[in-house]
């Protein structure tokens, strides 16, 4: 039989309509928000709100991916801490410099005014902030002229601040938080204009959680009057058979203009940053382990234009932290204005030199890369809002504020009000899971007794007994209050101490103006109390990538 091609042409090209058609209204669909699951309308005619995250202020992207976590050349400190190991690491941004000495002042004047020293439930919160100025004294050298001007002086503005311990630092990354999305929400609209100046005071502060959770809870309750009844540029028209009458419109996760906390890196984010081995890929390989934040073995430029140059600011060798006057090897003798070298191929500044810098991590010898080799962080305590005998959440409040005494004497507050209280995880969220079981993970695999790190463990001796006997017998100085409200401090005299290592210090990476080249090395990795400051300990601050793994469409290499 006979087929006329004509109409086989015709039925081809009809069919291939069907298929353009079909295509075409499912992208339509879902281009208008319509769900894939029911076919409902689920985001409104312009669709789901900010898909891409925006880099909040201060921050640039650093893609993640697998690297070598430790040093792979010769350990002659002899520390044996940093054993190589394989690692992967989510996306994340990053400072692009240290925190500077004006970046920090912004935070103490902020909370100045709206938590007043002169006010009695307030007195230690902004002493408990300050830096610690004193930290540039030395026994045997001059050096009142840093301890009075390093932070205020505007010829230092632009340097990293010191004088920071690791607990003023995570307070200052929460601080940061809530500024950078209460101006978000005020650009948006969320807010009312000003409020974050005009509405303040230490009864009405606003707190990121609050906001997302209990929005009429921030400002202290007065939400009402300075949350826009609704967001500055919506024109919304009421639908059919609604009345025209404003209502309340506040921002949440789904609208995806809050950003993620600024926090302290990890110390595994910290040293894949500042090794940026990005910058020496071969197809799905990397051609070898950096020493440095740039490539190459030496410390000095090799350009033609600055052949000679220091890479970075550290000490040169005894008694050199400089250069010979007039020629000066790396521009600095004490700390440097950040941005003074070349950043590495992250787009970082100062990764290796002018101050070291706190990571989130408790320190430990050994990185366990048995138990976890993605997002590495030993430190997780697992926390819940603290829900109160009215059912809803419990806000702080002034009266609420709790202060920690530290082992130094120092005095820092807890909680801030405005906050949402937290409490420890409970067996409720920690039944039957597989993946924690309580809320303080700090000795995961480290100390408790699953982990056999008790010499004697499964002898007949009690709990308290073997307790006696952990791994990590550091001192224990305590600051005690006695009975007329004086401070006694206890410090440990105990000869039976074995090493400086507890549940209370932390790791700080990179090179500093006081370390010599040795340090440079990004897999280099120390310990400091985290109640603590130094001269040359700063800090940057990290923010979660939230959504894909690259910003830019990947193409293949020819």
């Amino acid at each position: 039989m006979k087929v006329n091609k004509s109409i086989i042409v015709r039925f081809v090209l009809a069919m291939a309509l069907i298929v353009v058609g079909f295509s075409s209204c499912s992208k339509k669909s879902s281009s208008n928000g319509s769900s894939r699951a029911t076919g409902w309308n689920v985001s409104g005619k312009k669709g789901p709100a900010n898909k891409k995250q925006i880099a909040g202020p201060g921050l640039v992207f650093v893609e993640g991916g697998t690297f070598t976590m430790g040093k792979v050349q010769d350990d002659v400190m002899h520390d044996w801490n940093n054993t190589a190991t394989q690692q992967h690491v989510q996306s994340f941004y990053m400072d692009e410099t240290e925190v500077t000495n004006l970046m920090y002042l912004e935070y103490l004047d902020w909370v100045k005014k709206v938590f007043p020293p002169t006010e009695e439930s307030y007195k230690y919160i902004y002493v408990g902030a300050s830096p610690d100025t004193l930290v540039w004294r030395n026994r045997l050298g001059y050096n009142e002229t840093m301890t009075n001007n390093y932070l205020r002086h505007p010829a230092y503005a632009n340097y990293p601040v010191v004088g920071v311990n690791w607990i003023q630092a995570v307070e200052f990354s929460k601080w940061r938080t809530n500024r950078v999305n209460e101006a978000i929400l005020e650009k948006s609209g969320y807010l009312k204009k000003n409020a974050k100046t005009d509405e303040v005071d230490g009864d009405s502060t606003f707190d990121t959680e609050t906001y997302i959770i209990s929005p009429t809870s921030t400002y202290g309750s007065k939400n009402e009057d300075v949350v826009l009844k609704k967001p500055q540029g919506r024109n919304v028209k009421p639908k059919k058979g609604e009345t025209s009458e404003e209502k309340n419109v506040y921002a949440t996760r789904s609208s995806g203009i809050v950003l993620p906390e600024y926090r302290l890196p990890t110390e595994a984010e910290w040293e894949y940053a500042a090794a940026a081995d990005v910058g020496q890929r071969e197809y799905n390989t990397y051609k070898g382990q950096k020493k440095y934040p740039w490539s190459g073995s030496y410390t000095r430029s090799g350009k033609r234009q600055s052949k000679g140059d220091q890479l970075a600011n550290f000490k040169q060798g005894n008694g050199d932290y400089g250069g010979i006057a007039g020629w000066s090897d790396d521009g600095a003798d004490i700390t440097n204005e950040v941005k003074k070298y070349p950043a590495n191929d992250f787009g970082l500044y100062d990764m290796a030199g002018n101050v070291a810098e706190w990571v989130a991590d408790v320190y430990r010898p050994i990185i366990d890369n048995e138990a976890n080799d993605f997002n590495y962080f030993r430190g997780n305590m697992y926390t819940k809002n603290k829900i109160g005998k009215d059912g809803k959440i419990e806000i702080v409040t002034k009266d609420m504020i709790k202060y920690d005494t530290l082992s130094n004497g120092k005095i820092m507050p807890r909680t801030f009000p405005g906050q949402i209280a937290q409490v420890p995880v409970d067996e409720k969220e920690t039944y039957l899971r597989q993946n924690f079981d309580k809320s303080n993970n700090i000795n995961y695999r480290d100390g408790d007794k699953q982990s056999t790190i008790f010499y004697d463990f499964g002898s007949s001796e009690t709990n308290a007994d073997k307790a006696k006997e952990t791994m990590y017998n550091s001192p224990k100085h305590n600051v005690a209050v006695d009975s007329l409200g004086d401070m006694v401090r206890k410090y440990d005299r105990s000869s039976k101490r074995t090493t400086l290592i507890n549940d209370e210090v932390r790791v700080y990476k990179g090179g500093s103006w006081k370390d010599r080249a040795y340090w440079l090395d990004p897999a280099q990795r120390r310990y400091f109390p985290q109640d603590m400051a130094t001269d040359y300990i700063g800090f940057r601050c990290a923010m979660s990538k939230v959504g894909p793994k690259s910003e830019n469409k990947k193409s293949a290499r020819n």
